[in-house]
């Protein structure tokens, strides 16, 4: 893909065949794909080799490299903007030459979707592997690799979730890390409302889709789209947010296992939220437990 593709968008030979709008949009299409192939040819592959005699050690070499690892989040962030790209020309000139030229029965977009299939892929091999490495001498590694993998996994899951917020005026970035992110009922129930208000956020929750940052909590309202692919991706419009400063929360809400408060500004105003299960509950208590201490 970097030598057929990428480095042909860069040949004055090939130059006729790209249209003006694709041109200089190589980084979009292609995202960081030569960061990860250059990391697994120079750095990842000669520590798996050493491993050869020793498989069961191997997750030693996955907790070495962990750091580097991240350059998947990258990858995907950037996905949804690299197939976008795509659809508009995937029926280009330059791409049927570049593909007959290597031969390829598969068209660019197959190739592309490569690593994310691949990070994905690793958790499944650490998996089978600690499954007959019980006791061995490198299963705690093998375990922690596994770990380090799928929270690696959930960064990139959250990550996508998250560049698809719409109309939010400030820098999420600034809001810290991005640490849960899911679909949940809330009722709202505002001090300084007007009673009828009150009335009705008893009965009929909201939808919405929160996202918990280090300094904030985001509410936001999610967005079916019709399309394929990414497009079929939701989009999450901006309601509101909470600093966590001003946050309270109340565990147990009586009557319903999946229920709990956030509450702002000494109960001035007051979430009720219903996860989908109690374990979803749990945990995300346990977060915001975590970032109000």
């Amino acid at each position: 893909v970097l030598q057929g593709y990428a480095a042909e968008m860069d040949n004055p030979l090939m130059a006729h065949l790209i249209s003006p709008e694709l041109q200089n949009k190589k980084d979009i299409l292609f995202g960081n794909m030569d960061e990860i192939y250059h990391f697994h040819n120079r750095i990842f592959l000669r520590e798996l080799e050493n491993y050869i005699e020793y498989p069961e050690l191997v997750g030693r070499c996955f907790l070495d490299q962990m750091e580097d690892f991240q350059i998947y989040e990258k990858y995907c962030q950037n996905k949804p903007r690299s197939e976008s790209l795509w659809r508009q020309f995937s029926d280009s000139v330059f791409f049927q030459e570049c593909q007959r030229k290597l031969d390829h029965k598969l068209s660019l977009d197959s190739y592309l979707l490569k690593p994310v299939q691949r990070i994905t892929k690793y958790q499944l091999l650490l998996k089978e592997m600690l499954k007959y490495s019980k006791n061995c001498e490198g299963a705690e590694d093998l375990q922690e690799a596994l770990t380090s993998i799928l929270g690696i996994l959930k960064a990139v899951n959250d990550s996508m979730h998250q560049i698809a917020i719409t109309g939010y005026d400030g820098n999420l970035n600034e809001l810290g890390k991005l640490l849960m992110q899911g679909s949940f009922n809330v009722w709202t129930d505002h001090k300084k409302g007007h009673s009828k208000v009150k009335d009705l956020a008893r009965f009929k929750p909201m939808q919405r889709h929160l996202f918990l940052h280090e300094k904030a909590v985001l509410f936001c309202k999610k967005r079916e789209e019709n399309g394929e692919g990414y497009e079929k991706a939701p989009s999450y419009s901006y309601k509101h947010s909470l600093n966590m400063a001003a946050v309270g929360i109340t565990e147990n809400v009586k009557g319903d296992a999946k229920k709990f408060e956030i509450w702002y500004n000494a109960r001035e105003e007051v979430y009720i939220i219903q996860a989908p299960t109690p374990e979803v509950k749990a945990t995300w208590v346990n977060e915001i437990r975590k970032v109000l201490t």
